[in-house]
This record gives C-alpha cells, sequence and structure tokens, in this order.
C-alpha cells in the first residue's frame, strides 16, 4: 500500500539537530501534566511557567521554537471544547479518507509511505533471516527508538528513561532476528520522519501483526493531519462499531508510533490521555498538529 500525504517540500541543505526540541518537549509535558492536575482552578500561564522553572518571557519563547505558536494559543488546542469541535469536523474526513479505499491515496504527513505487511509464513519465523539495525534519536516528541530492516521500518517507540527495555522487548517481539546498534544508519530516517522536508525520500513500513492489527493499522494511516476520531468510528469502517475494544487493543499494540498514528483515535469525549507512550505526550503531539494546521 502507498500513501502520498501532502506536498514535497525542497530538501534543506543541513541534517536538522532535534536535541533541542527534544528538550523543550520535556518542559511541554511538563506544562501538560500541570494543567491537567490543576485544570479545575484553571491556572494562569504564569503560573505554569514558574512550576516548570521558567519567566513568562522564557516560557513565550519556549513554545514559539518548540511549535511556531505562543502558549496561549497552544493551550487552546489542549481544551475539552476544542477536542469535541476537532472529532466533530474528522467524522466526515474519516468518511471520505476511508472511502477512497486502502489503496488510495490518503494524507498523513508531508511524506510518501509504503507499507508491507509480514507475511505469515515470516510471521512465525519471528525475524529469522532479518538484520535490524536500530538507533535512539532526539525528536520532537523526546528520543525515539527506531528499529529498521532492509524490508522498512519495524518499530518506532518513544522512550524516555526506558531505552533498553524498549531494546529487549524488540528482541523479543522478532526473537529470531539479528540486532545490530546502528545509529548513523537510523538518523537519516528520524529526519525523514521528523523533518520530511529536509529529506523527501518515500519511506517504507515493515509490519509485524495479525491479521486484524494490520486491518486496524491500515485504517490509521488514512486519518488525515489534524484529525481525531474515536475507536468506534474506526471500529465502524473497518467492521463494526462492537468492534472498539478490539480497535483499542491493535491501537495499543501499533509497533510504529507516530508514523502509524494512533495517538488520532481518541475517546467519545475527544480527549486523549491513553496512549502507551505517556497521555502527555499523546496530547502534545496533537496539539502540535492542530498547530501546523492552523
Amino acid at each position: 500500500m502507498t500513501i502520498y500525504t501532502g506536498d514535497v517540500h525542497a530538501p534543506a541543505t543541513t541534517m536538522p539537530d532535534f536535541r533541542q526540541a527534544a528538550d523543550d518537549y520535556q518542559l511541554v509535558a511538563q506544562a501538560i501534566h500541570y494543567l491537567d492536575e490543576h485544570f479545575r482552578s484553571q491556572p494562569e500561564l504564569a503560573d505554569v511557567a514558574a512550576h516548570v522553572g521558567l519567566s513568562e518571557f522564557h516560557f513565550q519563547r519556549l513554545f514559539s521554537r518548540w511549535v511556531g505558536i505562543s502558549p496561549k494559543r497552544f493551550v487552546q488546542y489542549l481544551t475539552k471544547e476544542y477536542a469535541k469541535e476537532a472529532l466533530d469536523r474528522s467524522h466526515s474526513l474519516l468518511d471520505a479518507s476511508l472511502d477512497a479505499g486502502l489503496s488510495g491515496p490518503g494524507r498523513l504527513h508531508d511524506l510518501f509511505i509504503h507499507t508491507e505487511a509480514v507475511t505469515p509464513g515470516a510471521y512465525k519465523a519471528a525475524g529469522a533471516g532479518l538484520t535490524i539495525r536500530y538507533g535512539v534519536h532526539p525528536t520532537p516528541f523526546g528520543n525515539a527508538l527506531l528499529s529498521v530492516t532492509d524490508r522498512g521500518i519495524c518499530g518506532l517507540n518513544f522512550v524516555d528513561d526506558n531505552a533498553d527495555a524498549e531494546v529487549t522487548a524488540q528482541r523479543q517481539r522478532w526473537s529470531a532476528a539479528e540486532f545490530r546498534h546502528a545509529p548513523h544508519e537510523t538518523r537519516e530516517l528520524i529526519t525523514q520522519i521528523f523533518a520530511p522536508g529536509a529529506n523527501p525520500a518515500p519511506l517504507h513500513l515493515y509490519v509485524r501483526g495479525t491479521n486484524w492489527q494490520i486491518k486496524v493499522w491500515e485504517a490509521l494511516l488514512q486519518l488525515p493531519v489534524g484529525s481525531r476520531v474515536t475507536y468506534g468510528d474506526v471500529a465502524r469502517r473497518v467492521c463494526t462499531a462492537k468492534a472498539s475494544r478490539a480497535v483499542g487493543n491493535a491501537v495499543a499494540h501499533n509497533p510504529i508510533g507516530y508514523l502509524i498514528p494512533c495517538h488520532r483515535v481518541v475517546r467519545q469525549t475527544g480527549r486523549g490521555h491513553s496512549y502507551r507512550w505517556g497521555g502527555e505526550r499523546k496530547q502534545a503531539i496533537l496539539a502540535w498538529e492542530a498547530a501546523q494546521q492552523g
């Protein structure tokens, strides 16, 4: 399956360095957590800035640098009211995207994505004959472990202080594969994922899962940037609305975060706190995408 996901930008002359963005994200996540904990009192931005150890001036600079908008505007994208509006807008977008068919074009990011599912035989072989190269890199949403085979990306997992545990989990998932630490090879792919204009070459995903999981993940690839859908919405289009719990299970086992945008699946209220890589990270990605859409 091939997904064209937007206009290709002119290549940049240098490879972006996401170390500053990753550091900024940690403060943004702290701010989101504080706002969640004190949502009833609706704290002033000055209070939030003080909580993360910044002056109001530097708090403004933090958000301008990380997302390109003011913290006041960013917080609006975190509200329950905006979440409900985004969910309502996305219903028609989901129908239009999925009606185009999984082999048709759909918007995801500003890049091309090709996906290939592991065959039943290869699934049972658990990666026998594969070499998986991996590296941990900074991204705009914290550090991420990227795992790659010659067939494509097989894992993208956000990590905080648990990089070793995630590598172990990948080794268990692909128990018969050979693993090689090769951050010098995976760094360019991180650039393609999080700054696609810098290197607009196509990306390939190599996904391993049950038939049901792959069906759900393929549906997620059709979701436009900035959209939000419920588990029931996805279930209704993939199978039946009664399968929303099974959709939730497939979403929870998504092995390729961000690219397969499980972060866009939320509860009926429009809010999204359930995320295998942390509720604050999910909210940050959703608000960041909303900001990019204007």
